[in-house]
């Protein structure tokens, strides 16, 4: 398998699964702008390739506050039924035709209630639209299966009433919590009652930790409020000294606890300073528990297929190696067992079977 030519062509086909993808970073360009014209939202350019082309170079601050500003225009137009119905339905649409398999979809409600949609109905609303897409796409020949992370905002005060819906939606669609927003200054355990509520009602969560924070917040994340994921995780290196694992990042490894790695998103946000050079190469070599994942498609400029690529041309992964970060997201996806297991064995093994 090693010595198979791997082009872009190859990679396109293979099938791939993200952990890590915002709902709210993923639009199209076009229906950013047809739908910001509708609400009357003002954006810096209406021409959809340079739209594009902003958000990819605001994004590259290297500077993870100015890289969640960029979100402003995209929330701007995720406020109706109607934008919530379209985007949802079209983030199916593009992972499908991208190749991915399974993906789980993040996004925090509270965000999309300024049009005055309860937070109950913006879960509706977006279930409804990843719906339409999952049936579109399966029958176009290119089925995908989407669950959803409810998020609350690690800096304001809603975490519980997110973490309330994750439980009153986990028999439709919703699979699992996130927290998310600026890591550094707001710790996981602020929102401790939350994920204590979660643990009692068997709701799987993973948490944003390890991104603009160190060690403190994994340890936090996975020691304290109990993640089964860890969100970015890239600052695990730290307690990595020539290839000697420290306690904490041997705990990491050998519980397999999965780390949830957005190499572009971390370029852009300084949490890594090349591909070449990224720790998931030297982690998934350590034995880590690696995924990729592309965070926010829109804003970095990206999809699984160029994640993929730029891996293969700038830090030397072969097919293989792509097999096993695919694995790896099933395997530790928030679903039934049984789901996962033919998940991996019907459709990605077989894809890579080349």
């Amino acid at each position: 398998m090693t010595a198979t030519r791997v082009d872009t062509d190859l990679i396109r086909r293979l099938p791939k699964a993200v952990l890590h993808d915002h709902l709210d970073g993923g639009l199209r360009p076009a229906t950013v702008v047809e739908l910001a014209e509708a609400v009357g939202h003002t954006l810096p350019t209406t021409d959809p390739d340079e739209l594009a082309a902003w958000y990819f170079a605001a994004a590259n601050s290297g500077d993870l506050v100015r890289y969640i500003a960029t979100f402003e225009h995209t929330l701007a137009v995720m406020q109706t039924r109607e934008g919530l119905l379209r985007t949802a339905e079209e983030y199916v649409l593009d992972l499908a035709a991208d190749g991915v398999v399974y993906a789980e979809v993040r996004y925090a409600p509270e965000l999309n209630t300024t049009g005055g949609l309860a937070l109950a109905e913006v879960v509706e609303t977006v279930q409804e639209g990843l719906a339409a897409g999952m049936a579109k796409a399966a029958a176009a020949g290119t089925p995908v299966r989407v669950g959803t992370l409810l998020c609350g905002m690690r800096m304001f005060d809603r975490v519980r009433e997110a973490a309330d819906l994750a439980v009153a939606f986990r028999d439709a669609g919703v699979v699992g919590f996130d927290i998310a927003g600026a890591e550094a200054g707001f710790p996981a355990a602020d929102h401790l009652g939350a994920f204590e509520h979660l643990r009692r009602e068997n709701v799987p969560f993973t948490i944003h930790a390890g991104e603009a924070d160190g060690l403190s917040s994994i340890h936090q994340a996975l020691q304290i409020c109990g993640a089964q994921r860890l969100g970015h995780g890239v600052r695990i290196t730290d307690d990595i000294v020539d290839g000697k694992l420290g306690r904490l990042a041997g705990w990491v490894r050998d519980r397999r606890i999965a780390l949830e790695m957005c190499p572009t998103s971390n370029l852009q946000t300084g949490a890594a300073t090349s591909m070449a050079e990224h720790p998931i190469t030297a982690l998934k070599d350590l034995g880590f528990r690696v995924t990729l994942n592309t965070d926010n498609r829109l804003v970095s400029g990206t999809t699984m297929t160029r994640e993929m690529s730029l891996l293969v041309e700038q830090a030397g992964w072969t097919v293989e190696d792509l097999r096993t970060v695919t694995v790896n997201a099933v395997k530790s996806a928030f679903i039934p067992f049984d789901e996962r297991k033919a998940l991996i064995e019907d459709v990605v093994l077989p894809g890579y079977a080349l």
